[in-house]
């Protein structure tokens, strides 16, 4: 697995006094990188299915998602070890979560290292930690997995959100937002890390709706540090979180279903989807920005650090919002690069941003003011008004 993480420097505002900021991201893969062109012939030979119909339905659908390549951890090798994986009806829970817990701590320990390498300061001073992830179940959980695999000591306080689906990472966020204000000086280490193994299927007429995942999702994982007062010299704040807002919508339960079974997690994603956030994101956005005093009038001045669930939500946020193009750019080429990647994506996001931030112009008009946003079951909508430190 490999590791990447962003470069800091150049920073010009300054976090307010008590605040929470992200100060430090990183990123790790797995090493299998699949591009999208080729996904659809390897996906049909190895689980030997030769339906022409349903090839064709995934073909399409690779087409449509916008993806163009994604790391994942399934492999010849560990289909060759587990090729009950590829076959239909045969209970593979054990297996599943054999695989998927092993790899998901070893790409949360990879994220997280090179996240801390990049904050710049000991693993020792991380005072409280908080994982996420939808792809493991076990009894302790992956953040005590984490934490060993860190060096982190025994005294560091642990927080733990499963299942929270593409959610998660602004859910933890907000939920470290909240410890790091709460524990004035603490430094809170956010990890997620996800793999597509727990719900890898062969193609089913009975479950169309399976190849949907099968275009668009990917694996890896994600890391943040955050904390409040960033020393000077020594911490460069990225990111400061202003307001955070949770809700979910009444009645949408259904709508995104997962249901841990034998044969690994199967999901449900009703085709409404994208309708019911467009119906609701305006009332969202609206709680969050009139905080800052902001309106509608001044989205196009802010920036959008949005989970990529698919292009069609990006399409109909970008159309009720009237975004400009540019808006979603960061959120287009996460999506296109690394797929749905569920609760690690936010991190690529927020990279992009970053990066996209660092190009303007001098005298280019700054969009320091922005909502970082995610949409997961419940139906949830995780939401944070935050300032862009890095203009």
């Amino acid at each position: 697995m490999g590791s990447e993480q962003i470069g800091q420097g150049g920073l010009t505002s300054k976090a307010s006094p008590g605040k929470a900021t992200i100060l430090a991201l990183g990123k790790a893969f797995p090493h299998q990188l699949v591009m999208q062109e080729f996904l659809v012939d390897g996906y049909f030979k190895n689980t030997n299915c030769d339906d022409p119909q349903l090839k064709q339905k995934l073909t399409r659908l690779c087409k449509t998602t916008t993806v163009k390549t994604r790391y994942v951890v399934m492999s010849d090798e560990i289909l060759n070890k587990y090729p009950e994986l590829a076959i239909e009806g045969i209970p593979t829970i054990k297996q599943r979560l054999d695989i998927c817990n092993d790899a998901v701590t070893q790409m949360a320990i990879e994220a997280s290292r090179a996240c801390i390498k990049k904050w710049g300061r000991s693993v020792s001073d991380i005072t409280h930690m908080v994982y996420v992830s939808s792809s493991e179940a076990r009894l302790p959980g992956g953040d005590l997995y984490l934490a060993g695999g860190l060096g982190l000591g025994p005294e560091t306080q642990r927080v733990m959100l499963y299942f929270s689906g593409c959610s998660g990472g602004v859910a933890g966020l907000r939920v470290a937002k909240d410890i790091a204000e709460n524990n004035p000086g603490s430094r809170v280490l956010l990890a997620t890390s996800e793999t597509t193994i727990i719900g890898f299927k062969p193609p089913s007429v009975d479950r169309p709706y399976d190849l949907v995942g099968v275009a668009l999702f990917g694996d890896g994982a994600g890391a943040m540090v955050i904390g409040t007062d960033p020393v000077p010299v020594t911490e460069s704040p990225l990111f400061e979180l202003h307001t955070a807002i949770q809700n979910f919508l009444p009645n949408t339960e259904k709508t995104i279903d997962g249901r841990l079974t034998e044969e690994g997690i199967s999901f449900k994603l009703a085709r409404e989807l994208p309708q019911i956030i467009e119906d609701n994101i305006e009332g969202f956005c609206h709680k969050l920005i009139g905080v800052a005093g902001l309106t509608d009038k001044d989205y196009n001045k802010m920036f959008w650090a949005v989970h990529p669930g698919g292009p069609a939500i990006l399409n109909r946020m970008e159309k009720r919002l009237d975004l400009l193009p540019d808006k979603l750019n960061a959120s287009r080429r996460a999506l296109m690069d690394y797929g749905n990647a569920s609760s690690n994506t936010i991190v690529y996001v927020l990279e992009y941003m970053i990066e996209e931030s660092r190009k303007m112009k001098a005298g280019a008009a700054n969009c320091d003011w922005g909502l970082i946003l995610a949409f997961g079951p419940g139906i949830t909508f995780e939401g944070i008004l935050a300032r862009n430190l890095t203009i």
